[in-house]
Parts: structure tokens; C-alpha cells; sequence
């Protein structure tokens, strides 16, 4: 027997067919997995470069080559004559003249290579980049709504490279002897920003879309703006840290708790205009990083508090892991001020900031997108 037919349905309509599950894992997603080893890839490169960058400013490398060439830089001196025109460079400018004078050949290409690597890391990262970007462009492999984030991070890596020359030049200026603090900060400060941002594309792209919408409903609030806070205390501390080291600040008073006896240095507002002081002065500028490095701790303790409470234990975990690497961190400041910062513990230190930044961005993200667990989680 013939079924009834609707009088609006058409006729020779097609049944309707159900939609299949994951059509949204399916559609757009590109190649997640081969842009998160990619993204990793630049991650290490980024803190390595972090870390030569840090040891090129501590062995007083980061003026040897007096010139910026984005290409032709690309190798270093390659016969005598060449390494006698880069020496003559460099012995023209204030640091050779008030600090170095009488310096051999040979010691100025220790310092030569630290510089051309510190460089030669930055070109590497660009090609990294360029190559994994346009390759991923051109297969079309790059997830929907990916291709802005990726290009942006490379706009941030050339952004980065001619701030690095700002800084350089800088300290070739009549009476400079080393680069100036607030471009070093400005450097530095970046440098964490690219670390930071390719960090959370990492972490998003380690899952699939749908569980991170899913994910979001479970989030908490309180968490994600007291970890919001956490990483703004943090990238506040770390543009402190680089005026520290801009100045040398952290070789000027080699105890704690107090500063040369007291809790204040001696004289910290002795340079005129008065805000020169918060910026210059090597006995306030420490004392700015301290004090700083005790309300970062205290404000560590307040988010890692509030994450005991969730009753996720991924989220538990990740803030464990942020309150451990801060109380390392923490340690690391007060041994490089103690040991009047040499460099093997100064540069453990940068490292550990590289770390607390990279676990504190992991604990803000799982508050966001909390990781699926088992009812008895």
C-alpha cells in the first residue's frame, strides 16, 4: 500500500540522511599533528636562542659586529683581512676604547662568535619558520582559521630581528658601554612574547578541536583570571629582570635579605630626573626585582590555592608544577644575587624564567580547557 505523501514535499525528494558524527574533526582541521611538531621545533629553537642571547650579554659579546646585514652576515670573516676589518670596527667603538683597549685578535673572535651565532640563531628560526609556513600554505594543510596566528608569529620574529639591531646600535653611541637597558628590556620582553605565543598554539593544537569547545564549558572562571593576573605579575618581573641585567644591577649588592645592611639601598633616588632612579639606579632596580619576585611568589601561592580546590586533577598537577618551578626560580634569584651573579648561575636563572613562563601559560590553558577525566577522576 502506496504511504501518503505530504503535499509541500517535492516530488522525487531524495530521503534525508542523517549527519555522520565528527564532521567538524573532519572539516578544516589541516595537518594539527605536523604544525605542532613544527611549532615545537621553533619552541626549542626559541629558547635556545633565549639562553645564547642571555650568555652574549653576560660575556659582554653583543658589540663585537658593529654592522647589520641580514644576508650577507651569514658567514663570518673567512681570511685574515677580513677578521683585521672587523677588528678595526670594533675598535673604533666606546666599549673597545674604555673597556677592552689592548685586547688581541683572538679574544675579539671569542666574543665575535658568540655575537654571529646569537644571529645566526635568529636567521635560523626566520628559515624555519618561512619554510614551514609556505609549505603548509601552499599543501593547504593549515587548519581553518590557523593562517593568521602562523603568519603572525613570524611578523613577531621579524618585528624581533630589527629590534635587535635597535639594541646593538645603541651601544655604539659616543660614551655607551653596553646596550641600553630599556631596548634590552624591550628585546627580552619580546623574545617571551613569541616564546609565549607559540607556546598556547602548541598547547591548542595538541587537541582536536571539538574537545576544546567540549572542554571550555568545564572551565573555571576564578582560575583563568587569577592565572591571568599570575602571567601578567609574571612578563612584569621578567622586563625586570632585563633592566637588572641591562645595568648589571645584580653584581651590586651581593646579600640578602637586606640590601648593604638595610632594606632599602643606600641613596636610591640619587639620580635626577627622579624617574631616571626606577630605571638606572643599580641599587633600585634590584630592589624593584626583589620586591617584585616576593609579590609574584605570594600571588603564585593565592592561584595554586584556588587550583588545590578543582576537582580536576590534570589542573591540580599543572599548578603543582608551576608553585615547584617558583620556588626553584625563586632560589636561583637569591643564589645569583648571593654568588654576585657569574654567569653559570645567572644564566640558570634566565632558564628557569623561560620554564615558569612556559608552566604558567600550561596551567592557565588546562584552567580554560580542562583536560577530560573518568567520573572518579
Amino acid at each position: 500500500m502506496a504511504t501518503k505523501r505530504n503535499i509541500f514535499e517535492e516530488v522525487g525528494a531524495a530521503p534525508k540522511q542523517a549527519a555522520a558524527p565528527g564532521g567538524i574533526d573532519r572539516g578544516g582541521q589541516g595537518a594539527r599533528g605536523a604544525i605542532r611538531v613544527w611549532l615545537m621545533a621553533l619552541f626549542a629553537l626559541v629558547v635556545v636562542m633565549i639562553a645564547v642571547g642571555g650568555l652574549t650579554r653576560l660575556t659582554d659579546s653583543g658589540l663585537s659586529i658593529t654592522e647589520w646585514k641580514p644576508v650577507t652576515g651569514a658567514l663570518p670573516p673567512l681570511t685574515a683581512d677580513a677578521w683585521a676589518d672587523a677588528f678595526d670596527k670594533y675598535r673604533m667603538i666606546p666599549e673597545y676604547q674604555l673597556q677592552n683597549k689592548g685586547m688581541s685578535l683572538s679574544e675579539f673572535k671569542v666574543i665575535y662568535y658568540w655575537e654571529w651565532g646569537h644571529r645566526q640563531l635568529g636567521r635560523m628560526i626566520g628559515l624555519v619558520w618561512a619554510v614551514g609556513f609556505f609549505l603548509f600554505l601552499i599543501t593547504r594543510k593549515i587548519p581553518a582559521g590557523w593562517t593568521g596566528r602562523l603568519l603572525f608569529i613570524g611578523g613577531l620574529g621579524g618585528l624581533q630581528g630589527a629590534i635587535g639591531w635597535w639594541m646593538v646600535s645603541s651601544g655604539l653611541r659616543d660614551g655607551m658601554l653596553d646596550v641600553a637597558s630599556y631596548r634590552l628590556a624591550t628585546h627580552l620582553g619580546l623574545a617571551f612574547v613569541i616564546f609565549g605565543f607559540i607556546a598556547w598554539f602548541t598547547y591548542r593544537l595538541g587537541r582536536k578541536q571539538t574537545d576544546l569547545l567540549q572542554a571550555r564549558r568545564n572551565a573555571s572562571a576564578s582560575l583563568v583570571s587569577l592565572s591571568n593576573v599570575l602571567i601578567v605579575g609574571a612578563f612584569v618581573q621578567i622586563i625586570l629582570g632585563a633592566l637588572v641585567a641591562g645595568i648589571d644591577a645584580g653584581r651590586a649588592y651581593p646579600d640578602w635579605p637586606l640590601m648593604a645592611g638595610g632594606f632599602l639601598p643606600p641613596d636610591p633616588l640619587g639620580l635626577t630626573p627622579l624617574w631616571r632612579n626606577f630605571f638606572e639606579d643599580a641599587g633600585l632596580v634590584q630592589f624593584m626585582h626583589r620586591m617584585a619576585g616576593y609579590v609574584l611568589f605570594l600571588l603564585g601561592l593565592l592561584v595554586w590555592a584556588r587550583a588545590r580546590k578543582s576537582a580536576n586533577r590534570h589542573t591540580r598537577f599543572a599548578f603543582n608544577a608551576v608553585m615547584a618551578m617558583m620556588l626553584l626560580q625563586m632560589t636561583l634569584g637569591i643564589v645569583t644575587v648571593i654568588y654576585s651573579a657569574p654567569w653559570q648561575i645567572a644564566i640558570m636563572h634566565q632558564l628557569g624564567a623561560v620554564a615558569l613562563w612556559a608552566l604558567i601559560l600550561r596551567g592557565r590553558f588546562v584552567a580554560q580547557y580542562p583536560m577530560p577525566q573518568s567520573v572518579r577522576g
